[in-house]
């Protein structure tokens, strides 16, 4: 789901283990009535205790189904989680992004388990999910990774597996489950609520501020269409449409949300969404604006993706000024709880 829904980003506590002070060499040092002693040569002080190191998270392997081969392989939650944040995020973002994108991306697994486990999807043969990043976030396995990275494999594989380790017992929650940890890759420079983009309202996926979307690489992006190749996509995506008149007459916008999303668009003789045209034209996001020069409609889009939850270059911007991971997930998902698994 690299650009749908929406995966959401776990963080390990070290513990240094304190020698514990005997309790007469304690007293020996705050009371002056304490006896000195010394010890015989032959002898040596007692040991201090040791205090226990906290129990490392590993959960329970996720069962994902191999979308090629047909077969459902157990993956530990800290692979799947790696995979998933190489597949879904650039290995040379920073690290508190990278955290914030093992949470997400954690979340987002651990609430479809709940579904699967509540109400099993027949096509996917008992596992959690697949890998058919069209209907399920992104996931690498580790020859995919080396693939995907070539030469700097090592390096880059090295540097989301530390930020992944330090914030695998992490996950985000609303009422006590874990939410909906939608991500996309730049905003509109405000994220947009799920309620404009997917018809139901989500209490904690509401427009934030994401200014730093503006200045990310691509963020305008400029398509043309001839008269015969938008006539081709629109008749395809909408049968039975009818585009009559000159083309600048097949398209106009005319509602947009206050994050910039076209909510409704005059596509020919009827009325579609943003997000439709978006599907039927490949745009990179459903903030667009249409002019027409001669016989080309030109599409003007803004940001990448479906807008709502966290922003990807924003996220990163957000850690290059120095924001920590939790600050991150606080801005794109407000109103949640930062919920360490056991």
């Amino acid at each position: 789901m690299k650009t749908y829904i929406i995966a959401i980003a776990l963080f390990i506590a070290a513990v240094v283990a304190v020698p514990a002070i005997p309790a007469a060499l304690s007293a020996a040092k705050t009371s002056p009535e304490a006896p000195v002693t010394s010890s015989p040569a032959d002898e040596s002080p007692a040991e201090p205790a040791a205090v226990p190191e906290a129990p490392v998270y590993t959960g329970t392997p996720y069962k994902v189904l191999d979308v090629s081969t047909g077969e459902v392989i157990e993956v530990s939650e800290r692979d799947y989680v790696i995979g998933a944040v190489c597949a879904e995020m650039p290995a040379t973002f920073s690290e508190e992004a990278l955290k914030a994108q093992a949470v997400a991306a954690h979340t987002y697994a651990e609430r479809q388990r709940m579904r699967e486990r509540g109400r099993q999807t027949p096509e996917l043969c008992g596992a959690d999910f697949s890998n058919d990043t069209s209907k399920y976030q992104g996931y690498f396995t580790e020859n995919q990774a080396k693939q995907y990275y070539g030469d700097n494999y090592v390096m880059y594989h090295a540097k989301v597996s530390a930020a992944v380790d330090e914030v695998l017992p992490y996950i985000m929650t609303y009422d006590d489950e874990p939410i909906i940890s939608a991500f996309h890759s730049m905003s509109s420079g405000r994220t947009e609520s799920a309620e404009n983009v997917w018809g139901a309202a989500v209490d904690y996926l509401v427009p934030v501020d994401s200014e730093y979307d503006l200045s990310a690489p691509k963020y305008l992006d400029e398509t043309r269409f001839t008269e015969d190749v938008l006539r081709y996509d629109l008749e395809t995506a909408f049968p039975g449409i009818t585009l009559s008149g000159d083309i600048s007459e097949w398209l106009s916008v005319e509602s947009v949300s206050d994050s910039g999303t076209v909510l409704t668009v005059r596509c020919g003789d009827r009325a579609v969404t943003g997000t439709e045209l978006r599907a039927a034209l490949a745009l990179r996001s459903a903030c667009f604006e249409v002019r027409y020069e001669g016989k080309e409609a030109i599409v003007t889009t803004r940001g990448y993706g479906h807008g709502v939850g966290m922003s990807q270059y924003g996220a990163n911007a957000m850690a290059a000024e120095g924001a920590a991971w939790q600050e991150i997930l606080e801005h794109y998902y407000p109103n949640c709880t930062l919920t360490e698994l056991m």
